[in-house]
């Protein structure tokens, strides 16, 4: 299936885009995020299991179990803290 992927803020940055189309068999969150880690290099240190990354599927808080859908469109962003 095909799903967009989005980054924001430091994810954006470090990836050096803000969003692309993902051909994947993920069948949740977690799947997805282990996909992306295995290209390596700036996906492996910024999608990092150690690092704080929160995730939304089609604008809804998402956890590792949320389900992916063919064309949903999956976020990656750091925790936003305010000031």
């Amino acid at each position: 299936m095909k799903i967009q992927v989005r980054y924001f803020a430091s994810l954006r940055e470090n990836l050096e885009t803000p969003s692309e189309w993902v051909e994947t068999s993920a069948q949740c969150v977690a799947d997805l995020r282990q996909q992306l880690l295995a290209r390596g290099g700036v996906y492996a240190d910024a999608l990092a299991s150690h690092r704080p990354v929160r995730v939304a599927v089609n604008q809804v808080m998402a956890q590792d179990t949320t389900a992916l859908q063919e064309g949903c469109e999956v976020a990656f962003f750091p925790p936003v803290t305010g000031g």
